[in-house]
């Protein structure tokens, strides 16, 4: 699927183009970038061209190629929606990063704002918001002043928040993701924030939720310490990742999201004061059809409560 559906500019390379998708569709990569090579040619300055090219020579194995064609995109278009550089860290052109761009993360839901939930409820069997609710509500019982929502998206943890909420705030990178939660009607406050860079200066929150929302940042010491400064005594802080098989704090996958380990996250949740009351292994939704693993964790203040839930506790 082309990462966005943008026309080159010229109606001849968009005809080669198309034709190349459909090329690519019927397994011939190699042939399909030879043909979009050919409308680049007529449309040099096109950067979403050029990066479907480096995915098209990645599937026919020319890795070299396609990070010429990535490079390419990226120098043309340095904020980088599409994420070229995502794609040469994947293949090893370029050195690992901790985080995403934040244009790509806002582009990619900008993008797909209008279809997200059909798409992740409807087809990928998303269920982690009620798995998510359920360990919050047994980790403290009862209705809570302030919940924060981060990356609310278009509301689906949002609408499980409201009933025990008395004030209910939503924050998320995409416009056109906050304008399907503004519809909902269920916050009292929606705003526009990138949690690579996040700064709150509101009311201390007795709860604090990041349902699904860590696979788009990487590192995580930056976030969970502003967290731990914006929790009320006795707070909780619920988030979600998604599980690393290998060894390492956390990777970038060829899905193009982090995947953290359980050490790691235990970790930057006692550097910030925060113990571990709940840790719970849960599928979180389903991509081409195989499960996604991931940890569900609450976590809250004062560190010195003790650690439940869970026998490992290391």
């Amino acid at each position: 699927m082309k990462p966005l559906q943008a026309s080159s500019g010229d109606l001849n390379a968009d005809r080669r183009a198309d034709f190349a998708e459909t090329l690519l569709a019927s397994g011939e990569p190699a042939q399909a970038a030879e043909l979009l090579l050919g409308a680049l040619e007529l449309a040099p300055q096109w950067a979403a061209g050029w990066f479907r090219l480096g995915e098209m020579q990645e599937g026919a194995g020319l890795l070299d190629q396609a990070a010429q064609a990535w490079a390419m995109a990226l120098k043309l278009e340095p904020a980088d929606r599409l994420g070229a550089a995502l794609k040469l860290q994947l293949i090893g052109k370029a050195p690992a990063a901790e985080a995403p761009p934040s244009a790509f993360v806002e582009t990619l839901f900008d993008h797909y704002a209008d279809s997200f939930e059909d798409s992740l409820v409807g087809k990928l069997g998303y269920g982690l918001p009620d798995f998510l609710w359920r360990a919050i509500s047994k980790a403290r019982p009862g209705r809570f002043r302030l919940a924060l929502d981060f990356g609310c998206g278009t509301g689906l943890m949002g609408e499980r928040l409201r009933p025990f909420a008395d004030r209910l705030e939503g924050y998320d990178i995409s416009a056109g993701m906050l304008r399907k939660a503004k519809a909902k009607g269920i916050y009292d406050r929606l705003a526009k924030a990138d949690l690579q860079h996040f700064s709150y200066t509101g009311a201390k929150a007795d709860l604090v939720v990041a349902a699904d929302v860590f696979i788009y940042l990487g590192a995580l010491e930056r976030i969970v310490g502003a967290v731990a400064n914006m929790l009320a005594e006795g707070g909780l802080f619920a988030f979600s990742v998604e599980t690393l098989a290998s060894d390492g704090d956390f990777a970038l996958l060829p899905s193009r999201r982090y995947a953290h380990s359980e050490a790691y996250a235990r970790r930057v949740l006692r550097a910030n004061g925060l113990a571990v009351l709940s840790l719970e292994s849960t599928v979180i939704r389903h991509d081409r059809r195989d499960p996604v693993a991931g940890l569900a964790i609450v976590a809250g203040l004062p560190a010195a409560a003790a650690e439940v839930g869970n026998p490992a506790t290391a």
